[in-house]
């Protein structure tokens, strides 16, 4: 308990943490004033926590990139009502932000090599490895993830316009696609001399990205994942529309995907991409695109340098995960003769994004512990919340970029973004709509 006590005596300069060690013996950190974040629920202090093993307190202290995770999944940490695992999480790392420290970080620079290079080999997703890592992910249940996303099954970050406490998570969602779509710079068929565009998104998650794409552009789409049952959602979802003559999914590593195309969208991909196969990703899109297309990439991203991703994450939600730095997407797409032509920071919207899913998972507790176990439970928990704070109270961010060949392929100016997506905005998404020309006029 020793190191930890330090620790949270240094950390907790606002507001109060109450620590009860299994034996019994009760400490205060922080003077009990201060602002509490308002993420915590409008529920003031004391925060309470519980240890219940006497492994726990060490176990925090001494694998940090592991330890509290670990021990909330055990139940070795417990946090007492009122409050709960995100409050915890969301007052600690807001403490440490403010001590201008990010969390319990490794120590030393020996550790800390040790932690980059475990980082980078754990990122080698060679086909085998890149299809056991996408199933350990993306092939739970499908009914857990109707537990908590929205009902197109968007799992990548909401754009929040208005509003973030007064904007569904749906609207947001929505407004996410319609974003990312304008960025495209899309022709309809009676724009593109009657054909339509032919478009890849890779790493296609659910579907929902590139049937809207087809709703409103009325493309045709090639989505490609690694997971066997979004495969098979996917395909389910356009057969049930009629559009599975022009929306294909197919179970295949986008380094397998050959043919040409107008345009292509990743979207959550290359957070799973690993870094030592950047070179191999700009390289194969680059093949694949026709020289007047647009890509668009939307990740996670770290605003500051490269780093590594924790050990926590890697092992129990993104095994090969890895959240890149913008001078890594840059430098390596400049190698294969990209021209990165937009940028966008999105800041703070998977916090909010976060937040709901979180919140709709607490909802769905009875369900989620039936369909695996409490432990899984408390790890989702961790990870939402954990994930949350990243982009609350640390560094992270959303990159959305544009890549072109050939930078006469959009217009000058950015106007065409906004004036695109308000146009798709206002025409909205009906489930089952299919392309009509006949729109665009009455949309204008």
């Amino acid at each position: 308990m020793y190191l930890l006590e330090k620790f949270l005596e240094k950390a907790i300069r606002t507001g109060q943490l109450v620590v009860t060690d299994y034996d019994g013996t009760e400490r205060s950190f922080g003077p009990g004033t201060g602002d509490y974040p308002p993420e915590v629920g409008g529920r003031p202090g004391p925060i309470r926590i519980r240890l219940t093993n006497k492994k726990a307190a060490n176990h925090i202290v001494r694998y940090p990139q592991l330890g509290a995770g670990e021990a909330f999944m055990w139940d070795w940490l417990q946090v007492e009502p009122p409050h709960d695992i995100r409050d915890m999480i969301l007052f600690v790392t807001m403490n440490a932000k403010r001590l201008g420290s990010g969390s319990l970080k490794p120590k030393g620079p020996v550790r800390k090599a040790l932690q980059k290079t475990i980082a980078k080999l754990d990122g080698i997703n060679l086909r085998a490895s890149a299809r056991k890592n996408a199933e350990h992910t993306y092939n739970l249940t499908r009914e857990l993830y109707e537990r908590f996303l929205d009902e197109d099954r968007q799992y990548t970050m909401a754009y929040y316009r208005e509003d973030p406490f007064n904007t569904s998570l749906e609207q947001a969602q929505m407004d996410k696609k319609a974003h990312l779509a304008a960025k495209m710079y899309l022709k309809r068929p009676e724009d593109n001399g009657g054909k339509p565009m032919k478009v890849l998104d890779i790493g296609c998650g659910w579907g929902g990205f590139a049937l809207y794409l087809n709703k409103m552009y009325g493309c045709e789409v090639l989505g490609v994942a690694l997971a066997p049952d979004q495969i098979a959602f996917c395909q389910e979802r356009a057969k049930e529309l009629g559009v599975d003559d022009q929306v294909k999914f197919a179970l295949c590593d986008y380094r397998d995907v050959e043919g040409e195309f107008d345009r292509i969208s990743s979207v959550g991909l290359l957070e799973h991409v690993g870094t030592i196969h950047y070179p191999q990703f700009f390289e194969h899109t680059n093949r694949l695109l026709k020289k007047d297309g647009v890509m668009i990439s939307h990740c996670c991203g770290r605003s500051g340098a490269p780093g590594f991703t924790d050990a926590w994450t890697r092992k129990y939600i993104f095994p090969g995960g890895y959240i890149p730095a913008l001078s890594e997407l840059v430098t390596q797409s400049e190698r294969y003769r990209w021209q990165v032509t937009d940028v966008e920071a999105m800041r703070f919207h998977y916090s909010h994004t976060l937040e709901e899913w979180y919140n709709r998972t607490v909802m769905h507790e009875a369900e989620i512990t039936a369909m695996y176990d409490p432990q899984f439970y408390r790890m989702w928990l961790f990870y939402l919340a954990g994930a949350e704070q990243s982009f609350r109270n640390g560094t992270m961010v959303n990159w959305q970029v544009q890549y072109v060949k050939d930078r006469t392929a959009i217009p000058m100016t950015r106007e065409y973004i906004h004036e695109e997506s308000a146009r798709l905005r206002a025409v909205g998404e009906v489930p089952g709509w299919r392309f009509d020309p006949g729109l665009k006029e009455a949309a204008e």
